[in-house]
């Protein structure tokens, strides 16, 4: 995060088309307020009130062109608002993003969404484990933060919030142990999430740090790894699957050309057409693993792991869904798709490249963590067809 700087109108995608962008309520008044020979009428125009569910952070909205371009874009893809007014008349969602701030026990967290280009390639392309440093810096919006949780809070007594960090850093501890395959290490934090909710449910709360340091002795004895590799590979079941929660995504508009040539090149790379058999298209998806995902991987394994931890971070996992285990299963919807569309890409280009991973990645994040709709979707379909187990989960992330 200290080394991100947007790129303005050099960078490879933009942030104001396709967004539906919220005004806060103060930056709505200054716009009210404002006597500008040029921006008024255009804000006049082009900013209304939010009617359905208001509240001080989704007051009113920009009125989007109908290519779905931001009104305030100049021509040389520059924010109209910021060149003449500055930052300052920006919207907590533009003068934000990509950054993300929650809190925890006062404590203000910044972390970024990979929908940017640019913190895209910072967060995934460094081959060193992510860390999380401790500095100060001013917080100029306090309206900008999109979580809050005090774990000594007294509602929190008898629930699994009450050991929140304790849960987390165990999470990213996981998935950060490179003794392990990372796909062995999202069944082991799986296999976690799922006796933590059966924890939860049978009222053990207070049995989570023993829960914590009996998992932790499992990773470090190493036995656990034996019955890991054992499990099955179901190429062909695990492709049919995540194809179906990939074309969910469809009856929402996509708006991003870079995700959508992303996903035609999936297509196109396994042959997935109607007349095709499955078992065919399985055998392609299982062969583009072996011969161009895996030894890419192999070598770069640390981007995906970056992927994941940057999620948890920033969701607050696991308390970012209804139960512990859900947080999970969404957890393991993107990683999987993500890796999805990267086979059917390499088999298309016959390889991966740094590039191809970071253009998918990032186009992914844009076009998929940022529609609620669609995840709160997918995740009806998983409990509707009783996928949301932890041997569906397995099938979804084992190769």
């Amino acid at each position: 995060m200290r080394r991100f700087e947007c790129l303005g109108n050099g960078c490879e995608d933009t942030c104001c088309v396709g967004w539906r962008v919220d005004i806060d309520e103060e930056t709505y008044k200054k716009y009210r307020r404002l006597r500008h020979p040029e921006l008024s009428p255009l804000l006049e125009r082009s900013v209304g009130r939010n009617r359905s569910n208001p509240s001080t952070g989704n007051y009113a909205k920009i009125r989007l062109k109908t290519d779905g371009t931001c009104p305030f874009l100049t021509e040389e893809r520059l924010c109209r608002i910021q060149l003449s007014l500055g930052e300052e008349y920006l919207s907590d969602t533009c003068y934000t993003y990509p950054c993300i701030y929650n809190e925890v026990n006062g404590v203000i967290e910044k972390s970024a969404t990979l929908s940017c280009p640019v913190a895209a390639k910072l967060a995934l392309l460094n081959p060193e484990m992510m860390e999380f440093d401790e500095v100060e810096e001013p917080l100029y919006r306090p309206g900008i933060i999109k979580s809050r949780l005090n774990t000594a809070d007294l509602r929190w007594a008898n629930r699994p919030q009450r050991y929140f960090w304790e849960l987390r850093v165990f999470a990213i501890d996981i998935l950060q142990n490179r003794t392990f395959p990372l796909e062995d290490r999202l069944i082991l934090l799986g296999m976690f999430c799922h006796k933590l909710k059966e924890y939860v449910d049978s009222g053990r709360v207070k049995d989570i740090l023993s829960l914590i340091e009996t998992y932790k002795r499992v990773v470090a004895d190493g036995a656990i790894r034996e019955s890991l590799s054992r499990m099955p590979a179901q190429p062909t079941i695990q492709m049919k699957l995540l194809k179906e929660l990939a074309d969910q995504r469809f009856p929402f508009v996509v708006k991003s050309a870079r995700y959508l040539q992303c996903f035609a090149e999936c297509l196109h790379g396994l042959q997935y057409t109607q007349e095709a058999k499955m078992e065919e298209i399985g055998e392609r998806y299982a062969q583009a693993y072996t011969d161009y995902y895996r030894p890419f991987m192999d070598e770069h394994g640390y981007i995906l792991e970056n992927y994941l931890v940057n999620y948890v971070f920033n969701n607050m996992f696991p308390f970012d869904r209804k139960t512990v285990f859900d947080a999970y299963i969404m957890l393991v919807v993107h990683y999987a798709l993500i890796k999805l569309i990267l086979i059917g890409m390499s088999a298309f280009h016959k390889g991966l490249t740094l590039e191809l991973v970071i253009k998918l990645t990032q186009s992914f994040s844009r076009t998929v963590e940022h529609n609620t709709a669609y995840l709160n979707r997918v995740l009806e379909l998983l409990h509707e067809n009783g996928y949301d187990t932890m041997a569906w989960m397995a099938v979804m992330i084992r190769n």
